[in-house]
């Protein structure tokens, strides 16, 4: 299946993609290299959409399943100066490939490309369905949005994401909301501030209000977590003025079945008891909405709720991935995420068959010298290829 001149292969191919800057709404060069290293693959089809996800299909011979590997490539910003490896170098020190996206999540994407295109090269094509890689973009904004258009497209049966799993099986994880909450007063000069309404004070009676509700529970995901993340006020700076505006961001980790709806009715309720007991208060309840360009021109924009999934362990794809990486030599966990992927949208919302298995650790994420170990980046191809096999005989 794989083998020293193989690895290298991978190797090369992972350092490609490592050496493009490739932020949200800035990755068209990186989804240029990945056209060509498709194309030298010979995928059968290659599209790019209107948001800049770049789709390489390998097609069998036989009708089968449709299975879809999704992996995200765009990245978070990085201070260079801050690093003692070049971000975008892609070096290797003591068996390790440094750079931004290395675990997050460009090793895993070129480990599904290199996968794929060892698996039709050694089938010839003489296999039932077929192998699609998805390489997504805006995933650090908004994840799930943009993978809408893969999965409108391609309708897949099953989904593998990519994600750091340290080479074990993902069944689940937590989904996410980002939750604005806004508290509105009457301005007034702050020498004379009883002819105002502060908005501020209001929002920490909220905010105190908010901190009594009891957390949703699931058995697997655990805890539906309700988190302040930000506060800001209006007119700011406030020289001399009282405050008419307040508004406070929560982050919601989402539990499976929890809908929009279910999800801020406790804080809706939570305003309404602070309506009664006060009659100058005013406040309201949304989700925040988020709106980016993608490099292609096209602007990604929705609602920021993202939800939870989970599947059984006896699942029928989580048994045919579970087969196909033991084929590969591995033994993997079963656990969950405990970050929000692009799941949310393909198990999430579309109900999709999915489970995450990708190369790292996801601590490493997001950090100053991010890594991937060259043994977890090779694991990881092994493990694509073992699940191609079981899904596409």
């Amino acid at each position: 299946m794989f083998g020293k001149e193989r690895d290298q292969e991978l190797i090369e191919n992972c350092q490609a993609l490592i050496r493009h800057r490739s932020y949200s709404g800035q990755e068209g060069e990186v989804v240029a290299t990945i056209e060509k290293i498709m194309k030298r693959y010979g995928f059968d089809e290659i599209h790019v959409d209107d948001y800049g996800n770049i789709v390489g299909g390998i097609v069998g011979s036989r009708p089968g399943k449709t299975i879809v590997f999704d992996g995200h490539i765009d990245m978070v910003p990085f201070d260079a100066e801050k690093w003692t490896q070049d971000p975008l170098g892609g070096a290797i020190v003591d068996g390790r490939i440094y750079g931004r996206g290395t675990s997050d999540m460009k090793g895993a994407v070129s480990a599904m490309i290199t996968a794929a295109g060892f698996f039709a090269q050694d089938r010839r094509r003489d296999f039932a369905g077929k192998i699609y890689i998805a390489c997504v973009v805006h995933e650090e904004c908004f994840e799930g949005v943009a993978a809408r258009l893969v999965s409108e497209k391609y309708r897949p049966d099953y989904v593998v994401i990519g994600e750091a799993s340290e080479l074990n099986l993902k069944i689940g994880q937590r989904g996410r909301a980002e939750i604005v909450v806004e508290t509105f007063g009457k301005p007034a000069h702050s020498a004379n501030p009883d002819a105002g309404i502060n908005a501020v004070y209001k929002m920490s009676r909220l905010i105190e209000r908010i901190r009594e509700i009891e957390p949703t529970r699931h058995p697997v995901l655990g805890k539906g977590i309700l988190e302040l993340t930000d506060i800001k006020s209006s007119p700011y700076p406030g020289a001399s003025v009282v405050p008419d505006y307040c508004r406070a961001t929560y982050d919601r980790r989402l539990l499976v079945g929890e809908t929009r709806q279910s999800v801020l009715e406790p804080l809706e309720q939570a305003v309404r008891h602070m309506e009664r007991n006060d009659a100058d208060f005013k406040a309201s309840v949304s989700y925040a909405r988020g709106r980016e360009d993608c490099y292609t021109g096209t602007v990604i924009e929705g609602e920021r709720f993202f939800p939870g999934w989970v599947f059984d362990q006896d699942d029928e794809f989580v048994q045919l991935a579970l087969a196909g990486v033991r084929g590969a030599g591995m033994e993997p966990a079963i656990t969950q995420y405990s970050f929000c992927t692009n799941g949310s949208h393909y198990a999430g919302e579309a109900g999709i068959s999915t489970i995450g298995f990708g190369p790292s650790r996801e601590n490493l994420a997001h950090t100053i010298d991010e890594y991937i170990e060259i043994g977890q980046l090779t694991g990881a191809a092994a493990g694509y290829y073992g699940i191609m096999r079981s899904v596409c005989p």
